[in-house]
């Protein structure tokens, strides 16, 4: 058995895993990691109750995985009320003004009048029986006062069974694993209002300035082709004029579905609004060619909404004959000229930089005025 002493540098360990890991996936596997090497298991797996489903859904699962066990399973779930503890059992020792405390399951079930046998659960049995496991230690990770999920940590058969004082290493150990998960948590959605349009969920500016930046760099390291397109929803103004503000909200909100749906053709596609009634999408991989025939779609599907006036389209693409990209700035230039074309020519297809004649020229002049259309967005 572990000493304090290894117990306490154990902990120590789980917490400063825990601290280094910047997004949730790193997180839970931080967690099932350091819970499984400190309480001497073979496997550990992290698991979160989604309430709203009922279910358990397996978010990491490390070590020595059986047969169908995945490092970041996409579907493991299992119905919460084959493992009612998770909702029952602790609720009722919480009611009680008891802690959540983590019990221990073996591959034989609990022994004829077993003081623990009320936590038993057949399902947990049965699954430690069909993947060669003798026995686990499940604690409950608990998040602003409410149960999140589940710690598991497992040993093989023939290995010494979890006793009582591993299930009482195993709770702290899940409030450790908390902490961390909840800082994660509050990182991701710092993250999330840092880069997300408030109002559409799409990317913001921002993001798409990381993103373009990176891109760019990628296009001059190994050729990737790198594509822009700049819309501008029309009609915005005249609907928030007509029908107020919270209809042109929703107008904004439905483009900025369709724009969702549309650079989904586009695997990996960043669809952004840049603010206001200007939106983009980023794509780096596809051809030039078929970003063209998505934009086209774009161009039917927002002609096609019961509100707005269709939308002005502009396409920059390193697969065109642009001439050199070395910044995302000239990139950027290219396809807000190109949309200005289309704004200008009231163009119910997008018009194409490198394809439409003068749209390189008309990206590369200096701006007639300081208030010029072409304020081409972009750090100088």
């Amino acid at each position: 058995m572990m000493g304090e002493d290894a117990r306490l540098r154990a902990v120590v360990t789980l917490a400063q895993a825990m601290a280094a890991a910047h997004t949730p996936r790193e997180s839970w596997r931080a967690a099932a990691l350091g819970a499984r090497d400190a309480l001497g298991g073979s496997f550990a797996a992290v698991s979160v109750w989604e309430r709203e489903l009922g279910r358990l859904r397996v978010l990491v699962n490390a070590g020595a995985l059986a047969e169908g066990e995945e490092d970041f399973p996409e579907e493991e779930t299992y119905p919460v009320h084959q493992f009612p503890e998770i909702a029952e059992f602790l609720h009722e020792q919480w009611a009680g003004g008891g802690e959540p405390n983590a019990w221990v399951e073996t591959a034989a079930g609990p022994a004829e009048g077993d003081a623990d046998a009320a936590g038993y659960c057949h399902q947990r049995v049965a699954a430690l029986r069909r993947r060669g496991r003798g026995s686990c230690v499940v604690a409950p990770i608990v998040l602003r006062g409410r149960a999140w999920g589940e710690l598991y940590v497992a040993r093989p058969v023939g290995a010494p069974v979890f006793g009582r004082s591993d299930a009482d290493f195993a709770t702290v150990l899940a409030s450790v694993a908390a902490a961390g998960i909840a800082q994660t948590e509050r990182l991701e959605e710092v993250r999330r209002l840092a880069y997300t349009d408030p109002l559409t969920g799409l990317a913001n500016r921002r993001a798409v300035d990381m993103g373009l930046d990176a891109a760019v760099e990628r296009h001059r390291a190994s050729g990737a082709v790198v594509s822009l397109v700049v819309c501008d929803l029309n009609g915005l103004k005249r609907v928030n004029d007509t029908h107020g503000h919270a209809v042109g909200d929703r107008l904004l909100e439905r483009f900025g579905s369709v724009l969702s749906l549309c650079g989904a053709m586009l695997p990996g596609a960043l669809a952004a609004r840049l603010g206001g009634d200007e939106f983009c999408l980023l794509a780096v991989g596809p051809s030039a060619d078929e970003v063209v025939r998505v934009s086209e779609e774009l161009c039917v599907r927002a002609g096609g909404m019961e509100l707005g006036e269709g939308v002005a389209c502009g396409v920059a693409s390193t697969g065109d004959p642009i001439g050199e990209v070395r910044s995302a700035r000239r990139l950027f230039r290219l396809a807000d000229a190109a949309q200005y074309r289309a704004k200008a020519a009231r163009a119910a297809k997008p018009v194409v930089a490198g394809r439409d004649g003068s749209v390189v020229r008309l990206a590369d002049s200096p701006p007639s005025t300081p208030h010029d259309r072409r304020r081409f967005r972009g750090r100088t």
